[in-house]
């Protein structure tokens, strides 16, 4: 079984873990209705991804009455 021949430092182990943080969750805005929404994903307001519409949603369908 391994067993370390010297113990790591607070300051090592520390450094070690400084990439373990959380990154913030980046927005772009919908080019159809300007609101926030993660790259590459559906617009859950309007239902449009890189300008076409791909889902039909509740505020969409009122929209189109």
């Amino acid at each position: 079984m391994g067993v370390p021949r010297q113990r790591k430092t607070k300051s090592e182990r520390n450094q070690r873990r400084s990439h373990h943080s959380l990154a913030k969750i980046q927005l772009a805005k919908c080019k159809n209705c300007g609101s926030p929404v993660r790259p590459h994903d559906v617009c859950p307001t309007c239902g449009y991804y890189r300008g076409r519409p791909v889902i039909g949603t509740a505020v969409a369908a009122k929209a189109a009455k």
